[in-house]
């Protein structure tokens, strides 16, 4: 239910399959469904959004996908039949809680609902408003309104042409609003998939907010707040603090500023971090000459949790007052230009991180950025060391504060051997042209890095490795605050425990998807002892795999038992079903997988039920339909007696059998140009026979 996104084949064969059982399911229980409707939310998910969780939506996906994916992306040309978006919207949310694809974390279904109940009336006027759409809409649409047929191209060529010249009436305003738009990056077509985040472990808010209580930053912003009162204190012109005011809050706060002599608040650098971090916060305020504490900020004066946590949050409108100019020679490093992106992925960087960071690692990274942000070459001149130095001299100056409020701590050691390494496994898509340090950064397999970036890596190693380093990683309530800005901006941070509620299938389906094995082990042992009684609480998690109409889904929450209970328990778990009918072929897969099971010890029959399952969770993987026909044809000299096997089977899914069977017999016999054309012509029309355009 979550595919990387550059993983286009494998997305859109899930996307086809999954439209493909909707369609089925919608017409079994009377409901409004159409199917390129579908695929476009479902696209929506996967491509516009920084999670890809197809199975979870939250009202705020709901309103993007109606009032602005769809305006944007879905083309009705004139005297089509439009489509009812909204109605598949619902069939589709229930259809996902039906057959337990919907993620446990996401709104129950009747809030869903409510959402699109919401917005439904809006809808048909967001396809029509000409500012939402995108710019291959907008001229597509004024072609097909001034007749011409957008469907033939040289027709289009021809219209394209004449609006070159100027020849073409069009609505230059809402023109302006597309194209402004797609310059800023505003499209939802540029939003980035962000990396999943690994399963964070956190106390409860009453031991975290403890902790907060005893930050000497919290003690210091709410005593300013209460010193500054419903009455306000009086500033200077310059909305400052008078400096008798300022040498009485030294005291009270206890910041340490050195006040004799000083003729200005401003020349009493901790003090006045606070009160500008106190106003960011929207603790205090400056109004009428006056400094006041915020009314409306009481509750979250009286909560130290709520209090540190809206502190971290105003660390991003610091800039000036950490790294800013203090007078008209100081010159503000690079950081200063970059200040909220680098914060932030310096905080993205270490939260959920098995083992702390070492400064040299980081640091370089951020360097990586600079250089591609600022376009500096590969070189390594002193002009640049000397920008990288200030930069870093400012960025220590803000994980102080970090570590002064208690988001970050630090220590002395050797960097664990994992950092040591450059990852060049993964093999990303990447734009031709892209420069070498951004390759670098992005750990591009197959890209040789420049010397440059060559003799950086080679200090690193040996800074690393030379003996004790720096040693940064989030605390608890740093982790907290980092989870919460995460989960704000619609990325997923899983946290161990907030399972528990979840239903069997929902707990082994997110397990399956999003935990490495250690986590999944914490959650499935809190979810079993959640339930008190251990057999039954198996019980739900097996039958939970036999209800799951999905069969690679239920091989991977089968796996997540076989690997993630306890002391051989899964093991001894699947080997007591292998006799179950129904989950048979499941187990042996899994069995053999793991390497538990060998092929001589398995029966004729047991033979039968794994190769069955083998090609029907092939036909999955592949899509279903002309994708899996592809599969078979390209395996065609094995795939007559392969499907043989698996007829002769008693596997117990008797209608994915008979699909298989007819899936190879129409591969046997059909030449691969029809399928190509066939699978093309499926990607372009929907189930509905309508025909639609992107």
């Amino acid at each position: 239910m979550r595919f990387e996104a550059g993983a286009e084949e494998e997305f859109e064969a899930a996307c086809g399959l999954l439209v493909d059982r909707l369609v089925r399911w919608a017409g079994e229980q009377g409901l409004p469904v159409d199917g390129f409707m579908a695929e476009s939310a479902l696209d929506y998910r996967h491509r516009a959004t920084a999670d890809g969780r197809l199975g979870l939506w939250e009202p705020r996906h709901v309103e993007e996908l109606l009032l602005s994916w769809l305006p944007q992306k879905v083309t009705e040309l004139p005297g089509e039949e439009r489509g009812d978006a909204p109605g598949t919207l619902r069939t589709l949310l229930r259809f996902l809680h039906a057959v337990q694809l919907a993620d446990p974390r996401g709104p129950a279904l009747e809030d869903s609902l409510a959402a699109v109940d919401a917005v439904a009336e809006l809808y048909p006027g967001a396809m029509a408003d000409r500012t939402r759409w995108g710019l291959a809409k907008f001229w597509a649409m004024t072609a097909a309104e001034q007749g011409v047929d957008v469907l033939d191209g040289a027709a289009l060529q021809r219209f394209a042409e004449r609006a070159q010249r100027g020849e073409v009436a069009y609505d230059q305003q809402a023109l302006d609003t597309v194209m402004e738009r797609r310059l800023t990056g505003r499209a939802l077509s540029s939003v980035a998939r962000a990396e999943p985040q690994l399963p964070v472990v956190l106390p409860p808010d009453d031991e975290l907010r403890r902790r907060a209580e005893a930050s000497t930053i919290v003690g210091q912003l709410r005593g300013l707040a209460e010193w500054a009162g419903r009455d306000g204190r009086a500033v200077t012109a310059a909305g400052r603090l008078r400096m008798a005011d300022a040498r009485e809050l030294v005291d009270v706060l206890g910041t340490g500023d050195k006040a004799e002599g000083v003729r200005s608040s401003a020349d009493l650098p901790r003090l006045g971090l606070l009160v500008e971090w106190a106003k960011k916060a929207r603790l205090v305020r400056v109004a009428k000459g006056r400094l006041y504490a915020v009314a409306r900020a009481r509750p979250v004066l009286a909560d130290p949790l709520q209090l540190w946590l809206r502190a971290v949050e105003a660390c991003f409108e610091l800039r000036q007052a950490l790294i800013g100019a203090r007078s008209g020679w100081h010159v503000e490093s690079m950081l200063f230009d970059a200040y909220e992106d680098v914060l932030g992925d310096v905080l993205n960087t270490l939260y959920s991180l098995p083992y702390p960071m070492p400064w040299p690692r980081l640091r370089d990274s951020v360097h990586l950025a600079y250089r591609v942000r600022f376009q500096l070459d590969g070189g390594s001149d002193v002009q640049h060391r000397m920008w990288f130095e200030h930069a870093d001299r400012d960025l220590r100056t803000v994980l102080d504060t970090l570590v002064d409020l208690g988001a970050i701590e630090r220590e002395w050691g050797m960097a664990d051997p994992v950092f040591l390494e450059v990852d060049l496994s993964a093999d990303p898509e990447l734009p031709e042209g892209m420069p070498p340090e951004l390759a670098e950064l992005l750990g591009a397999a197959g890209v040789a890095p420049d010397p440059a970036a060559q003799e950086r890596d080679r200090r690193l190693r040996e800074e690393l490795t030379a003996g004790p380093v720096e040693l940064l990683r989030l605390t608890e309530l740093g982790t907290r605050a980092v989870r919460q800005r995460l989960l704000a901006v619609g990325r997923d941070a899983p946290l161990v425990g907030e399972l528990a509620q979840a239903s069997a299938a929902g707990l082994l389906g997110v397990l399956a998807d999003d935990y490495d094995p250690d986590a999944a082990r914490v959650e499935l042992a809190d979810w079993i002892a959640a339930l008190s009684e251990r057999d039954a609480a198996l019980r739900q998690l097996v039958e939970a795999v036999r209800s799951m109409p999905f069969r690679v889904r239920g091989q991977a929450m089968l796996a997540v038992l076989l690997t993630a209970l306890p002391d051989g328990e899964g093991e001894r778990l699947l080997r007591g079903l292998r006799g179950d009918a129904a989950l048979a072929p499941l187990v042996l897969t899994a069995l053999a997988h793991h390497e538990l099971l060998s092929p001589e010890d398995m029966t004729d029959a047991e033979h039968l039920l794994l190769i069955a399952e083998n090609l029907l969770q092939l036909v999955e993987l592949a899509g279903g339909g002309d994708g899996a026909e592809e599969v078979l044809r390209a395996q065609r000299r094995d795939t007559r007696d392969a499907v043989a096997a698996a007829l002769d089977s008693a596997h117990p899914d008797r209608a994915g059998l008979e699909e298989l069977g007819q899936l190879a017999a129409r591969a046997l016999r059909t030449p691969a140009a029809r399928v190509g054309r066939a699978r093309k012509r499926r990607r372009t029309a929907g189930k509905s026979g309508r025909k639609r355009h992107r």
